[in-house]
């Protein structure tokens, strides 16, 4: 049994025991540890504290909950100079899964006449669900390798987007050192007829209003206005990803007994990121990013022609940022700069004021962090501070509480149906079951797991969006 103590102000700590290597530090309120029965996510804490190389402390955001190997929720850096190891289960199933958002040119007000036709388009115009079929139809070799190596720039190239995107996706739309030869030719398979696909899930395409404005100014250098109605668009790297990451767990698997590694869970298996396990599963990890990030892309194109065709102008991309994802990053440890291996699952990326990876436009602001609420409730746009800790990460979403079984036992979709009618949005989904399995009551409190990373100097609010329509797979 796995305790915290409180250790200052919405931050709570696991005390180094056993074979863990550095502390656990979770950020959360009282009311959002992790208390569901049989969630593990505070061993799951405890355990990635043991991995070798692993720096500062085994992380958790408010948003915590129960995944696979890491908690959904969890950053853990490793020092690839001192024995650090990658593991998967540190990125998830999903691999760059994340979220991009747009703003439009009118309001929630001005759009009314139009909106329930907009959904109609944007139902029709939006590949989701389970199994194939995609914005693209089943790719050919040569272009599905294009788009593992280009992600959303090679998209962009192809006419399903404007060049001003690439400026605010993430890595410009496409992380460097992608491998396509790093898949296996299952990967291949289930990737190439799913190009530009929503999925199900917790997936989404939706349409909000700006709510309520925190910080004008920067509001004002992200486009953001009272009442403006804006795109979110919330998948990932679909099949392709998920084979990765199982792929890549069988091979670690065995291969850690050869490094003389030990982890107390198999879920967390890893290897030494300069090891050639290491570097093909991260040669595999960035072709799945930029798969995920060319579905995005797609999916963008085929909403700005909604737009247009609903007579509502053109689709703005705000930004475009992961939260499954490891990456190579240069930041200050006990006062010395170190190049880390940051893994975050579960955890958005969240960039200070004036950092150089930040486009123009918007760095003298700080990265946008974006975080989707449960279906029905509040998103938000937060930004990146400049005291920010855990390597400069923040939230991801509002967490769940419940299961997916446990959701439709205690949700039932006609109960989902008249809560979200009530509350005025409109819906297009795939599977009435799916509904119900993201129905608000299997999430925390999105507004509280905001006010705790601000709270926390994670990174601050900006913008709170409410629902208006929501595409669902």
């Amino acid at each position: 049994m796995v305790s915290v103590v409180a250790d200052g102000e919405c931050r709570w700590r696991i005390e180094p025991a056993g074979a863990m290597r550095v502390p656990g530090v979770v950020f959360a309120t009282a009311g959002l540890l992790p208390d569901a029965p049989g969630d593990q996510a505070l061993q799951q804490v405890a355990n990635v504290a043991t991995l070798p190389g692993i720096v500062e402390a085994s992380y958790a955001m408010p948003d915590v909950h129960w995944g696979y190997g890491f908690p959904i929720g969890g950053v853990a850096a490793t020092d690839p100079a001192h024995g650090g190891v990658i593991s998967p289960g540190g990125v998830g199933f999903d691999i760059s899964c994340g979220v991009r958002l747009h703003t439009s040119t009118v309001t929630r007000a001005e759009a009314a006449p139009q909106l329930g036709h907009l959904m109609d388009l944007l139902g029709a115009a939006t590949p989701r669900g389970m199994g194939r079929g995609g914005v693209l139809p089943a790719v050919q070799p040569a272009e599905l390798d294009e788009i593992l190596l280009g992600g959303s720039a090679y998209t962009v190239e192809r006419g399903f987007g404007e060049p001003g995107d690439l400026a605010f996706c993430e890595d410009g739309g496409a992380v460097a050192g992608a491998d396509p030869g790093a898949l296996s030719a299952r990967a291949l398979a289930r990737g190439k007829g799913q190009v530009g696909s929503l999925g199900s899930g917790n997936h989404f395409l939706e349409l909000q209003a700006v709510d309520r404005i925190y910080d004008e100014r920067v509001a004002g250098a992200l486009g953001l206005r009272p009442g403006l109605l804006c795109l979110m668009i919330h998948c990932g790297s679909r099949g392709l990803g998920h084979q990765i990451c199982s792929d890549h767990v069988r091979v670690m698997l065995s291969a850690m007994k050869r490094y003389g590694i030990q982890v107390p869970d198999p879920q967390l298996a890893c290897a030494p990121v300069r090891s050639p396990e290491g570097r093909r599963y991260l040669a595999a990890m960035a072709a799945a990013a930029n798969y995920g990030r060319a579905n995005r892309q797609l999916l963008t194109h085929a909403a700005r022609r909604c737009f247009r065709n609903a007579g509502l102008g053109e689709l703005r991309l705000l930004y475009d940022v992961s939260h499954n994802l490891a990456k190579l990053e240069r930041h200050t440890v006990d006062g010395a700069a170190r190049d880390l291996c940051v893994h975050r699952k579960g955890a958005t990326r969240a960039f200070p004021p004036g950092h150089p990876d930040l486009p123009d436009p918007i760095r003298a602001v700080g990265q946008p962090v974006l975080v989707p609420g449960s279906m029905g409730t509040a998103s938000y746009v937060l930004v990146g501070v400049t005291d920010g800790q855990v390597f400069h990460s923040a939230c991801h979403g509002a967490g769940r509480t419940l299961s997916r079984h446990a959701a439709v036992r205690q949700a039932p979709i006609e109960a989902v149906h008249r809560e979200l009618a009530a509350a005025g949005v409109l819906v297009r989904g795939a599977s009435a079951r799916g509904l119900a399995e993201e129905a608000p009551e299997a999430y925390k409190d999105v507004d509280e797991v905001v006010d705790t990373c601000r709270r926390a100097r994670l990174a601050d609010p900006v913008a709170r969006l409410v629902p208006v329509g929501v595409v669902k797979g």
